[in-house]
């Protein structure tokens, strides 16, 4: 059963495409500045939640504390 030469040639066209828009599609998501973009975006989603907000400002309190207290010692 042969097949038609046009229709193999449009095939592999078609599957070239789909490779090269694959390809594109991994050399974006494995891009630095995408993956430093992300990691940035996600911190800042964390960071914005209320309890790590919170105990963020607390730790830090502390830390302010402990360092006046022992200039003052």
């Amino acid at each position: 059963m042969a097949r038609d030469p046009e229709n193999i040639q449009r095939e592999i066209e078609k599957t070239r495409d789909a490779l090269a828009e694959s390809l594109d599609a991994l050399a974006d998501r494995a891009n630095p500045k995408n993956l430093i973009e992300g990691g940035k975006e996600q911190l800042a989603e964390r960071l914005a939640d209320p309890k790590v907000k919170y105990s963020l400002i607390a730790v830090g309190a502390l830390v302010g504390l402990a360092i006046v207290r022992s200039i003052f010692r």
